[in-house]
């Protein structure tokens, strides 16, 4: 099936970007288009040279014999990066579009492509992608997605599903269950800063065996606030998206709003990533703000 694909653009060369060139099939060609390309030196664009990828004008020019587009772009680059490509988009090629938004922005980046002589599919990654990588599940969307599911498997997709063949099901999915992980992150983030600075915070972890039995409670959280210091700024945007999700299904977005704020600040503490244990990185925390440093 991956015969059929001879050229793989990847629109976003990031972390998943990257992720995806190392894994995809070799047997395929490669190209890249990433907003950072044009800046010298940027990481992206060091990568994409070191692995031997041509940096083309622009990125109409990237997808131009490409028979696959896979859009790894931020919630907020999404709908652009659609835009981006289409003067240059082949008829007949797929676009795989593997952003985090809300359901309304994926069902206007279908009609792009579909108006440009192309087969989207929406995809909602459904956990993160470092331990599984390729085999993290993922839902399918859109007319085309059960066409397209073979030629995911045989690219190594293996958690790959047709969720719905109408488009923005599969990613009203992945909205909405971001509210509960990132929500989550940021209750936690809260909740032992504030109870670290009272000294409270080992008594606040052990009674939350009664919320969840058999979990580390300490490393769970640590995990979780690294997540929100590292990916802060993807995270926040990704939140504005599920406010959309949620207010378009007439709810009032209060808690998506208050995550998208805290997960937007916590970005700015990145430097107590590298903290030794749980109470190392609180404390780094505390002390950066206390003096002012976290960016706000």
């Amino acid at each position: 099936m991956t015969g059929d694909l001879r050229q793989i653009c990847l629109v976003g060369y990031g972390e998943v970007g990257q992720m995806l060139h190392e894994d995809l099939p070799q047997t395929c060609d490669f190209v890249a288009w990433d907003t950072r390309f044009p800046v010298g030196g940027s990481g992206p664009a060091r990568v994409a040279t070191a692995r031997g990828l041509t940096l083309t004008a622009g990125a109409a020019a990237a997808v131009r014999s490409a028979d696959l587009v896979i859009s790894a772009v931020t919630a907020e680059e999404a709908l652009e990066a659609v835009q981006a490509v289409l003067p240059g988009l082949k008829p007949g090629a797929w676009y795989l579009d593997l952003n985090s938004c809300a359901p309304a922005t994926k069902i206007a980046a279908a009609e792009l492509v579909l108006a440009a002589g192309g087969h989207y599919v929406e995809g909602a990654v459904m956990a993160p992608v470092g331990p599984r990588r390729l085999g993290t599940a993922m839902l399918l969307g859109g007319p085309d997605a059960a066409a397209f599911l073979p030629v995911a498997k045989a690219l190594g997709f293996t958690g790959a599903e047709v969720f719905s063949d109408h488009y923005g099901k599969a990613s009203a999915a992945k909205m909405c269950r971001s509210i509960m992980v990132k929500g989550l992150e940021a209750l936690v983030l809260e909740a032992l800063l504030s109870a670290r600075h009272y000294g409270v915070e080992d008594k606040v972890l052990s009674s939350l065996d009664n919320l969840l039995a058999d979990r580390d409670w300490p490393n769970l959280s640590q995990y979780m606030i690294s997540r929100a210091l590292q990916h802060g700024r993807r995270r926040a945007e990704e939140m504005r998206e599920v406010a959309k999700t949620v207010a378009d299904a007439g709810v009032r977005p209060r808690m998506s709003g208050a995550t998208a704020e805290s997960q937007d600040a916590a970005a700015a503490f990145a430097a107590a990533l590298d903290a030794d244990g749980l109470d190392d990185m609180l404390d780094r925390i505390l002390l950066m703000a206390r003096k002012g440093t976290q960016g706000e």
